[in-house]
């Protein structure tokens, strides 16, 4: 066991003990308790050392899976439910946490099945229910989804994260008014009680607000606050005071948001207010529904003298601009982690767009998979400013100059989309509700353009039909810069 880990747990049962108990089930149980809480290094350790004292055990098998699951560990995880199950084929929560692992690991047809047994074994296995519904929704089977994520809450209510799940899919087949309401349940995971205010002052659900002032919080991803944003100036229009605090890269950006009085970096103390909202609180507060998204674009702008200085610096590009981006950022949390890998690509794999000829790509990629732009596949002239673009303010006034950007589901997408420019976005076969399923196009930005996986991993077929559309707007087909009017 790590000297680390040792020290952090070898009092946990008697201080006054010379060495650790030898009862692999003890050690189980205190896996167990740092499972709880999130502490699944020393719950690994704990299982790890159960298991040298007695390996039959399938529980603390099953046990140690879900642990190095949280620590995304996937394959050892599989390794491990598969010998939970060797020792107790009929071991149903053994079943169910094989089938998070598969979904994580994108096999979602393995998965569907692994808790289908589950549940074959146990109907009421809330877990498993709720493992399904993940599963579905991945598919697409959005109803089937919902009516398993009810299920699910039906056997355990209390549970925050499996309503914030429900609110997805919910938002996911179009249901606003619930799905809003239940996305709420997010501030109640643990996560996210820390993200709330400090000291604790009454949030805003909608109601007037009068000469007071208000907090406007930030509280997902990058291009969650620029998706979001787009409500500030609204509640702005309506307060005394806003007051927007968001991520350090996004500051001056979101400064030229207009009726802001203050834009700070989430991470400081904000000036006293009297009520708090996180952004994506904002379509539930001001009741939003599919037909009242507010899509109209440009709602944020590039700073003028910026944008004339990658002008100048762009003079010499006189044929098609084109911005990639070709991976997401890197979450600390498994769930996101997993989505990560599947809406991310390489730049090998973009290699068929450097065969249009009259292109030149600019790299928009920013974190370390941005050095791959110093080996772009051959035949592609890209161009990286990536040393030049410091914060979203930057990469903005460079995007004001392109004629179209290519990405992958990242914060870029949503910032070209929120400069009104047109977007082509390379997109995963499983999705979330802000790249409806059903249509080529988006309901939130008049010029975003899906290209979507007709199955899961399938990104030989994206691509190509991206390249097939870049093809054509090389040759003068500008209507390729607007979605498709009808949608699948």
């Amino acid at each position: 066991m790590p000297a680390l880990l040792w020290k952090n747990i070898k009092y946990a049962f008697a201080p006054q003990r010379p060495g650790p108990p030898e009862d692999p089930r003890a050690w189980n149980e205190l896996g167990r308790g740092f499972a709880a809480r999130e502490r699944y290094e020393e719950a690994l350790a704990c299982y790890d050392y159960a298991l040298t004292l007695r390996g039959d055990i399938p529980q603390m098998w099953n046990n140690r899976g879900h642990a190095l699951r949280n620590l995304d560990r996937l394959d050892d995880a599989e390794v491990s439910l598969r010998e939970a199950l060797r020792l107790k084929p009929d071991f149903a929560d053994a079943h169910a946490e094989l089938g998070r692992v598969l979904d994580c690991l994108g096999r979602f047809d393995e998965a569907e099945a692994s808790v289908r047994t589950a549940l074959r074994l146990e109907p009421e296995h809330a877990f498993a229910h709720f493992s399904l519904g993940y599963v579905l929704c991945n598919l697409g089977r959005v109803s089937e989804a919902e009516a398993s994520y009810r299920t699910a809450l039906r056997l355990r209510p209390e549970g925050p994260g499996w309503h914030l799940s429900l609110g997805l899919a919910l938002l996911l087949a179009g249901k606003f008014e619930e799905g809003w309401k239940e996305f709420e349940w997010r501030w109640q995971t643990e996560r996210m009680v820390r993200r709330r205010p400090h000291p604790p002052v009454p949030s805003w659900n909608g109601e007037p607000i009068g000469d007071r002032v208000i907090l406007l919080l930030a509280d997902q991803g990058l291009g969650d606050t620029l998706q979001f944003c787009r409500y500030v100036p609204q509640v702005a229009a309506s307060a005394g005071r806003t007051i927007l605090a968001v991520q350090p890269a996004l500051v001056r950006l979101l400064s030229r948001l207009p009726g802001v009085s203050e834009v700070i970096d989430q991470g400081g103390r904000p000036p006293s207010f009297d009520l708090w909202c996180g952004l994506m609180s904002l379509p539930y507060a001001v009741a939003t529904t599919q037909e009242t998204i507010p899509a109209t674009t440009p709602y944020l702008t590039a700073d003028p003298a910026d944008v004339a200085h990658w002008r100048e610096r762009l003079t010499g590009f006189v044929s098609l601009r084109v911005g990639l981006c070709w991976a997401g950022g890197r979450s600390s949390y498994v769930s996101q982690i997993a989505v990560d890998r599947r809406r991310s690509l390489t730049l090998d794999a973009l290699a068929p767009l450097g065969e249009v000829s009259g292109v030149q790509f600019i790299s928009l990629q920013k974190g370390p998979p941005a050095v791959q732009a110093d080996r772009p596949p051959r035949g592609m002239q890209l161009h990286d400013f990536a040393e030049d673009l410091h914060d979203f303010a930057d990469t903005a006034a460079l995007i004001d100059n392109l004629d179209l950007v290519i990405s992958v589901d990242t914060a870029v997408a949503h910032l070209a989309g929120a400069l009104g420019k047109p977007v082509w976005v390379l997109n995963r076969f499983d999705t979330c509700f802000l790249w409806p399923r059903n249509r080529d196009d988006s309901p939130w930005y008049p010029l975003v353009r899906q290209f979507r996986q007709p199955t899961p991993g399938d990104w030989p077929s994206v691509i190509g039909r991206a390249r097939d559309a870049l093809q054509r707007l090389g040759d003068g087909d500008h209507s390729q810069l607007r979605p498709p009017v009808l949608t699948r």
